[in-house]
C-alpha cells in the first residue's frame, strides 16, 4: 500500500466515527438511554413525598435509577459497534482497509467510549438538576456543591461508560450481537448471583468488584457501606474493560475475519 493512501489514525478514528453516527442504531439506543434516565428520574422528582418511603435513598440513586434501564440500551449499542459489522458483513472491507487489525477494535472503543461519555454525563447533569426542581425543599434537596455529588455524576457517567465499553469488547469477542447481549447479562445479573451461592466467605467481598455491583458504587454521593469504594470501583470496571478489549484483540490477531 502506498504512503499516500495508508490510513492513518486520525483517518481510522474519523472513519469509526463517522459509521458509528450513520446508522439508526446509535441514535436509537442513545435516545432510549437519555429519555429512561431523564423521564425516570423527573418521575421521581415529581412523586416523591417528603419522609415517604424513598427518604433513606441515596439523592443519586433516586435520581439516576434510570441507569438501571439505560445501561441495557447503552450495552446494546457497544455491542452492535464490533458485533454488528460481523452480521452486516462490513467487518470484511475495515480488515481489509486495516490488516493489523487490533488498531480497528481500539479506534471503535476509544470513539464509543467518548461519545458515550459525553452523552451520558451531559445526561445525568441535566437529569439531577430537573430533579432538584422537585425535590427543592424536601429532604432530597442537593447542590452539585454539596458532599459526593459531582464525584457521584461523574462516576455514574464513566461508570455507565464503562460498562458500554465492556459490552463492545464481548462483541468483538462473541462475534454475534445476541451472544453478546445474552453474555453481559449473565456477566452483570447472573454469575454474580451464582457466586454468591457458593459456600466461601470471601465471595461476597469478590462479587462487590463485578461490573454491575461497581457501577451501584458509583452511582450514590454517599459511599456505600459493605461495597467496594468509589475508587475501586471504578478501577474495577477500568480493570474489566481493559481485559474485554484484550481477549478481543488476541482472539481477532488469532482468528480469521
Amino acid at each position: 500500500m502506498s504512503t499516500a493512501y495508508r490510513l492513518s489514525t486520525t483517518g481510522l478514528l474519523r472513519s469509526e466515527w463517522h459509521k458509528l453516527w450513520t446508522v439508526r442504531s446509535t441514535w436509537i439506543t442513545l435516545l432510549v438511554a437519555v429519555a429512561f434516565t431523564l423521564g425516570i428520574g423527573i418521575t421521581m422528582g415529581a412523586t416523591y413525598e417528603d419522609g415517604g418511603g424513598d427518604s433513606d435513598m441515596d439523592v443519586l440513586t433516586l435520581t439516576l435509577v434510570g441507569f438501571q434501564f439505560a445501561q441495557i440500551a447503552i450495552a446494546v449499542l457497544g455491542v452492535l459497534v464490533t458485533a454488528g459489522e460481523y452480521a452486516n458483513g462490513m467487518v470484511r472491507a475495515s480488515m481489509t482497509a486495516v490488516p493489523r487489525r487490533t488498531p480497528v477494535l481500539w479506534s471503535k472503543a476509544a470513539v464509543y467510549g467518548a461519545a458515550t461519555f459525553a452523552i451520558t454525563l451531559a445526561t445525568t447533569f441535566v437529569t439531577f438538576l430537573t430533579a432538584q426542581i422537585f425535590f427543592s425543599g424536601t429532604d432530597q434537596e442537593a447542590a452539585l456543591g454539596d458532599a459526593g455529588i459531582l464525584r457521584g455524576i461523574l462516576g455514574s457517567a464513566a461508570g455507565l461508560t464503562l460498562l458500554g465499553v465492556i459490552a463492545l469488547g464481548l462483541g468483538a469477542l462473541v462475534r454475534s450481537v445476541p451472544g453478546a447481549i445474552g453474555a453481559f447479562i449473565g456477566l452483570l445479573l447472573i454469575l454474580p448471583e451464582v457466586l454468591m451461592m457458593l459456600p466461601f466467605d470471601t465471595m461476597d467481598d469478590v462479587v462487590d468488584y463485578f461490573p454491575a455491583q461497581a457501577f451501584a458504587s458509583l452511582n450514590t454521593a454517599q459511599p456505600l457501606a459493605d461495597a467496594a469504594s468509589p475508587g475501586a470501583a471504578l478501577l474495577s470496571l477500568v480493570l474489566w474493560s481493559a481485559v474485554s478489549l484484550a481477549l478481543a484483540a488476541l482472539l481477532l490477531k488469532r482468528r480469521d475475519v
